[in-house]
């Protein structure tokens, strides 16, 4: 499957806009998982179904002008970051309905918080994940898939081709760095 998926991905960016009609059901069980691991996380996003966050992020993945994809990992990459943008859209035009409620505050991962606090905002950590990506942009992409693909660091190692071990230290790096961000 991995080699039909490359090549779907190799055909999209070439211009075949059919490729990526070809290419979602490849893809969309692990993208509705990506969002299902991230959603059931969060609490107060519970209103949004996966199906929905898959649906727009192929919606947006489709008005790309060009694509470049030589593998899954940019492919997935691409997709963590724009599931990450659907959910931070969602949680300012929440706010936004509120007339500049307060910001919606979710858990960093069940099973690797920052710190002791387990709520962080999630508009204050799109922001420091920009000046993170800024700084490293690899630590910025392991975030991205962690947190807002809802990759384990098996798949994160594969899909962006590094050893467990260092997707393991960066993603430790990198929650360190955010939690003094955050604080």
């Amino acid at each position: 499957m991995a080699e039909q998926l490359t090549k779907l991905l190799v055909k999209w960016s070439g211009g075949d806009k059919e490729a990526l009609n070809d290419l979602m059901p490849l893809v969309y069980d692990e993208l509705r998982k990506m969002a299902g691991k991230y959603l059931n996380r969060q609490a107060p996003l519970a209103v949004i179904q996966p199906t929905v966050i898959v649906h727009e992020a192929f919606i947006r993945l489709f008005n790309q002008d060009e694509v470049d994809f030589v593998n899954r990992a940019q492919f997935f990459g691409l997709a963590s970051r724009i599931m990450r943008n659907l959910m931070v859209d969602f949680v300012r035009a929440e706010n936004a309905a509120k007339r500049g409620g307060d910001n919606l505050s979710v858990s960093l991962s069940e099973a690797d918080r920052i710190g002791s606090k387990s709520e962080i905002d999630l508009l204050a950590l799109d922001e420091a994940l920009d000046k993170l990506a800024e700084l490293n942009p690899r630590h910025g992409k392991i975030v991205e898939m962690r947190f807002f693909g809802g990759l384990t660091i098996h798949e994160t190692a594969q899909v962006l081709d590094l050893s467990h071990a260092t997707v393991e230290r960066e993603w430790s790096l990198a929650r360190a760095w955010l939690y003094l961000q955050l604080k």
